[in-house]
């Protein structure tokens, strides 16, 4: 057993990546760059405009400044280096590498979802209960949301990480995945994981079960709200902004809690990375363009920039 262990933290893993070396798959890698690159650029005017312009300085757009930071760092974390291994052939990422990706992958997935709770509760307020508004979300409970959503992801997954890289890993160390996620880090380890699955279960229950069912109930509230309006164009508008928000958010937990809350036996590789890319590459792509460009003040502090 110490064998592996020693073996485990010298030699580099395989990631088998999305794509063959094809002709086709170029076309695919070159439209994920496409992606990344419009990701970088949309999250960083969104926070440019949100410093810039006094108008949005609110706590909705400071939580959103926030989340766009979040959506830059995740995806930087995974696409060049996917992209690299694509055109240059190698696929090989060294063990502090793996780990690294590992880390900053679960507390940006962990931190937004506690930051999309936070912005669903925001908008809650906003329309249910706008009189104290500026009492619910006030400096404190605005800054202490954000930093809650940093630091708690951190901790918990600070303890996931070394947890997982210092499981004995046997035989050919390819990870079928584009990048080093924990379900398809389990499958190489050679001893049960069976514990520690039920450590990324509780984890789930905390970070993806109780803000989606927060997000739901705000939702929830925000229409029957909405449905009490006298202005139809209010109640239209309403229903619009909460459909796409909903959207975005389905997008994001539901792929996620499919490949973090079921037991190791129940996945299957290409299932897993497939679903990946919702919470990894196109929820970050979405986010601003959803929770932000459709909004006037938006659009007006762009024209003024």
């Amino acid at each position: 057993m110490m064998g592996h262990e020693n073996h485990s933290f010298t030699s580099d893993f395989i990631l088998l990546g999305l794509f063959s070396s094809s002709q086709s798959s170029l076309v695919f890698i070159s439209f994920i760059f496409i992606i990344f690159i419009m990701t970088i650029t949309e999250n960083t005017i969104m926070i440019l405009l949100i410093l810039r312009d006094s108008r949005l300085h609110t706590p909705m757009y400071f939580l959103l400044s926030h989340l766009s930071f979040m959506d830059i760092l995740h995806i930087s974390n995974i696409v060049p280096k996917m992209v690299t291994d694509f055109l240059s052939g190698s696929r090989t990422i060294s063990f502090a590498g793996c780990g690294f990706q590992i880390f900053l992958s679960l507390t940006l997935l962990g931190g937004e979802c506690l930051l999309l709770a936070a912005m669903s509760y925001d908008h809650y307020v906003a329309i249910c209960h706008p009189l104290r508004y500026p009492i619910f979300m006030n400096d404190y409970v605005r800054i202490l949301m954000a930093r809650g959503s940093w630091i708690v992801g951190t901790v918990n997954f600070i303890v996931h990480t070394a947890y997982a890289l210092q499981l004995p890993f046997c035989g050919p160390r390819a990870i079928d995945h584009f990048f080093c996620e924990v379900p398809a880090m389990l499958k190489l380890s050679c001893v049960d994981t069976t514990l520690y699955e039920r450590g990324v279960y509780v984890s789930g229950l905390i970070f993806l079960l109780v803000p989606s069912s927060l997000i739901l109930a705000s939702y929830v509230q925000i229409l029957l709200t909405v449905l009490q309006m006298k202005s139809s164009e209010a109640q239209k508008k309403s229903f619009s902004t909460c459909s796409f928000h909903m959207i975005v958010v389905t997008m994001y937990y539901g792929p996620f809690m499919f490949t973090y809350m079921r037991p190791k036996s129940y996945h299957t590789p290409g299932q897993d990375k497939y679903l990946a890319i919702f919470y990894t590459i196109l929820t970050p792509t979405l986010n601003p363009i959803i929770y932000s460009f459709r909004n006037k003040d938006v659009l007006k502090a762009m024209k003024n920039m």
